[in-house]
């Protein structure tokens, strides 16, 4: 595999390139230009060439840096030169994870090829079958489709993909979190094997490096780190835990200040997502949970009680959070760190939005030293330690260098520690590890009784005693004083948000467990 890595430098008058000098076709240069653009950004520098010149890619890059136009300009100038087969069918295909992407890729379509006679074609779920089949027996030159909708009109031979030429994989990493990548590789083998691949996604480690190497061909490997990356803006904070009680503790003190407004809380799996906010709603947090699982009418309504305020804390996983830009998220929480550096800086940019400051904190123990040392070299900054009184970490910070190879010893590392006894936080089998009680997890994805969802409130250690936080009415979100306590409003969708909105001020020695039976280097992730 060629890597090409490229970390962006804001552009100047020596070093910035211009669309003209990029070598596209006039027809869309001049569309480009009536949208405002002359210059690219980082992500278009660098992969329009690369792919103009036939190369398969894989690139990573931020929400919001161009990728669309990086990867629909090359494809805009496939069709400026007319295609050799003789046929109706595609000569782009672009996949998406959503049908919201996959309008926005089709509205960039038309935009820039406004001055081009070019069809382009969405094949999408909700959309009636007897419109797509009509769409689908015409001409088609860009055919932007969902996985799960597209297989089953390739089951049924409505597309001829003889003439495909180019295959775009818009966000990869989450088509990966929702499922689809088995339909992505079947629809991938209905092409020909002549064509060029293009793939795009936040993060190109793990499982989509692997998709890659099976799907794209000696491809070029573009990584743009924006200057943004840094993050100026946000107050980025790193907290020292013993274990999971201390890790608990702590959450519960930040989600009780005063001064946050919302919060996006990130957890490393989707179940530990559920799990931690049934618990946080239970300890009487407006809580709700965001993750792959969850379908779009589930998402959205959870997106909508966020916007409106309903809900103070998100709690979510990498690829279900990106995207989501809500002024009102003053607070971004790493109650579990990311694996990947570009997943710390995709995590922490939903708060400090269009100017606004913003905190994000970060809980770490000594097994995370590694991961740390990974992000702040990414993002060339160094994160600053901070620590509440009353709580400070009992184990002293060990220096990445010193860790010994395979993480910290078991047992005294904080996070879990398999089946070992004597370690803090959550200790496998284990009855005495960190103060964690263990109970079944409580999983929105399954149907559970309220009286098995307060019957893993009594696990909880929370005060509910003090004042409710200004702004929001005492123990409901709706304004009802007294109301009995329900389960948490995440699971499922239309169940109303719950009625535990009061944010006392924070008692200092407060904590909870969480009771997530799992651990969560083995839960669904993401």
């Amino acid at each position: 595999m060629s890597e090409k890595t490229i970390t962006a430098a804001p552009a100047t008058a020596d070093n910035a390139a211009t669309f003209a000098t990029l070598g596209l076709d006039p027809a869309i240069l001049k569309a480009v230009q009536d949208a405002g653009y002359t210059v690219p950004s980082p992500i278009q520098a660098q992969a329009i060439p690369e792919a103009l010149a036939g190369h398969d890619l894989m690139a990573s890059a931020q929400t919001g840096t161009g990728k669309t136009a990086a990867f629909i300009l090359p494809a805009l100038q496939r069709l400026s030169v007319q295609s050799e087969v003789r046929s109706k069918g595609p000569r782009v295909l672009v996949l998406t994870p959503t049908r919201e992407l996959a309008q926005q890729v089709s509205d960039a379509a038309n935009k820039y090829g406004k001055n081009m006679r070019v069809k382009v074609v969405s094949i999408l779920g909700g959309m009636p079958y007897p419109l797509q089949n009509k769409l689908l027996s015409g001409f088609v030159d860009i055919l932007v489709a969902t996985p799960g909708r597209l297989i089953d009109h390739i089951e049924r031979g409505r597309i001829d993909f003889s003439r495909l030429e180019m295959l775009v994989l818009d966000e990869a990493d989450r088509m990966l979190d929702m499922g689809f990548i088995d339909d992505v590789e079947r629809i991938a083998a209905a092409t020909p094997a002549t064509r060029q691949t293009l793939l795009f996604s936040a993060t190109l480690e793990g499982a989509i490096g692997n998709l890659a190497m099976r799907l794209l061909k000696s491809p070029k490997r573009i990584s743009v780190a924006s200057s943004q990356a840094r993050h100026e803006n946000i107050e980025q904070r790193l907290m020292y835990v013993d274990d999971m009680a201390h890790k608990n503790r702590l959450l519960d003190h930040l989600l009780r200040d005063v001064d946050l407004n919302q919060a996006l809380v990130f957890t490393a799996t989707k179940r530990d997502a559920d799990s931690l906010a049934d618990e946080l709603s239970a300890a009487g947090h407006a809580a709700a949970a965001l993750h792959g699982d969850m379908n779009q009418r589930e998402r959205n309504r959870t997106l909508l009680n966020l916007r409106k305020g309903n809900v103070r804390v998100l709690v979510a996983t990498d690829v279900a959070a990106r995207g989501i830009d809500v002024a009102g998220i003053t607070h971004v929480i790493n109650f579990d760190l990311p694996k990947f550096a570009e997943d710390y800086v995709h995590r922490i940019g939903r708060t400090g939005r269009a100017g606004a400051s913003g905190i994000a904190v970060s809980f770490a123990s000594n097994r995370d030293a590694m991961n740390l040392k990974k992000i702040e070299r990414f993002t060339g900054q160094p994160i600053k330690a901070h620590t509440v009184e009353g709580m400070e970490p009992k184990f002293k910070p060990r220096p990445a260098s010193s860790a010994p190879r395979g993480g910290a010893p078991r047992g005294n590392g904080g996070g879990y520690a398999g089946r070992n006894s004597n370690g803090g936080g959550y200790a496998g089998r284990s009855n005495n590890g960190g103060n964690f009680n263990r109970h079944a997890a409580p999983d929105s994805r399954h149907e559970h009784s309220q009286d098995q969802r307060r019957d893993g409130h009594k696990h909880s250690r929370f005060s509910n005693d003090a004042q409710p936080r200004s702004g929001y009415s005492n123990g409901n979100v709706n304004g009802n004083v007294g109301g009995n306590r329900a389960p948490a409003h995440h699971a499922p969708a239309n169940r109303a948000p719950s009625p535990h909105a009061g944010t006392p001020r924070r008692p200092q020695g407060t904590s909870f467990s969480l009771g997530r039976g799992h651990n969560s280097s083995n839960g669904n992730k993401r």
